[in-house]
């Protein structure tokens, strides 16, 4: 009998196990059964969405019975080479983690996204439609929760000691501020190219663009719509670009360094500057990241074509949404379930300064850190929002660009030749 019963006491054990691992464990303290909803994000241990993803799918978990949401993570890179293989042989989740613009386009013309704008009418007062990027073809096929924008962080210690009174608003003024903390010793703006992060090469090339060429233009082009990459303006903004590289205003580590091990050059007083997404700006006040956050603060990127673009036009935008899958067996709970998340991590990652909100803020934001704040404040004010490169064009766009930034980084080519490849690829 005793044997009878430690067999039954450990196949309850093993079974009560396995689904804490796989996810399927799911009945509610009256005993009905759950139905499982799985959801794909970029959020891992280490992401500054983590804490908001995971709290905001707790909760959601803990106030109904009839859902359970299992949330799994994969790194940036490998999530975004992973997610079209994904799409095309059928095997997404129930709600996947996406960028709008140009690389989920394929997704939605394939018809694997289930189309929202029934579901978005009771959420209408609480996300405005200006913060709705994934939109094809007049429908809407994602949900966003954070409107991310590229800026420039930098250290007011630094600035002070280098004798900069004001933020820089037009390029000539930031070079002027390179040049001087150049003088003191100190790298002007960190960056990182080392195999993997390019992409930190591209958040200050695209806002230098944006701010060369004007966001109307920039779109046009970038998604085949009208326009050349081969004109004035764009190559322009290449040249801007290289004349910081060729003044020795980048870390000439660069090429060696992974973004982790720029901004600890940052957060160290190494360097002054970073041109980096908003969702930066919470990790200062992490003591494990920087031991004076008071010391930073950030600015727009400055314009170099005031004629094109304003100071308040920002490279970013509610890129990062949250799609259904339209052959999912529980694609219309899904389609309920994908809102309420998404507001959810909204209120919290503003909370923790992980993002500037999509979504109405209603709540109490008196615990919110001053430097995410300010960037909130800030973008209320914004004249537009253009996703970056790699998100509004199409994926094979986005690898030739990358390669090309690459190579213009490294000297193998030069702006105007940069900008004749870009045009080719893009077909004009």
């Amino acid at each position: 009998m005793r044997k009878f019963v430690f067999l039954l006491s450990l196949v309850a054990v093993c079974a009560m196990a396995a689904c804490l691992f796989t996810g399927c464990f799911d009945e509610d303290p009256l005993g009905q059964e759950r139905i499982t909803i799985t959801i794909w994000t970029i959020a891992t241990p280490g992401d500054s969405f983590h804490r908001p993803f995971t709290e905001a799918i707790d909760e959601y978990n803990r106030s109904q019975s009839k859902y359970r949401v299992v949330m799994e993570t994969f790194e940036n890179d490998q999530y975004k080479a992973k997610l079209p293989i994904q799409v095309q042989a059928n095997q997404l989740p129930d709600i996947f983690y996406t960028w709008a613009g140009g690389f989920s386009k394929s997704f939605v013309d394939a018809g694997k996204v289930l189309p929202l704008d029934e579901y978005y009418e009771r959420y209408r007062d609480d996300l405005p439609e200006n913060c709705l990027g994934a939109v094809y073809d007049g429908k809407l096929y994602g949900v966003p929760y954070v409107t991310p924008v590229s800026v420039v962080f930098y250290n007011k210690k630094a600035f002070a000691e280098a004798g900069i009174a004001n933020t820089p608003s037009t390029f000539e003024e930031w070079m002027a501020c390179c040049e001087k903390l150049k003088n003191t010793g100190i790298i002007p703006i960190g960056n990182a190219a080392k195999t993997g992060n390019v992409w930190v090469l591209a958040m200050l090339h695209d806002a230098i663009t944006l701010k060369s060429v004007g966001p109307e233009r920039l779109s046009e082009v970038l998604s085949r719509k009208q326009g050349s990459y081969n004109s004035d303006d764009f190559i322009a903004g290449a040249r801007a670009f290289r004349y910081i590289v060729d003044k020795g205003y980048m870390d000439s580590e660069a090429e060696e360094i992974s973004n982790d091990q720029a901004l600890a050059k940052l957060y160290r007083g190494e360097s002054a500057m970073y041109v980096m997404g908003s969702w930066m700006a919470g990790l200062f006040y992490d003591e494990r990241n920087c031991e004076f956050p008071d010391d930073f603060d950030f600015f727009p990127v400055p314009v170099v074509n005031g004629v094109r673009a304003q100071l308040t036009d920002f490279m970013g935008g509610a890129s990062d949404t949250l799609m259904v899958n339209r052959e999912s067996e529980h694609a219309e709970d899904a389609a309920e379930i994908v809102f309420e998340l998404a507001k959810a991590v909204s209120r919290k990652a503003y909370l923790y300064g992980a993002g500037t909100p999509a979504w109405r803020v209603d709540y109490d934001t008196s615990s919110v850190f001053p430097l995410p704040r300010r960037i909130a404040e800030t973008c209320s004010g914004a004249t537009s929002f253009t996703f970056w490169f790699d998100t509004l064009m199409v994926a094979d766009d986005t690898e030739v660009y990358l390669n090309n930034l690459s190579r213009l980084y490294g000297g193998q080519i030069t702006p105007e030749e940069f900008a004749e490849s870009m045009a080719a690829k893009l077909g004009k």
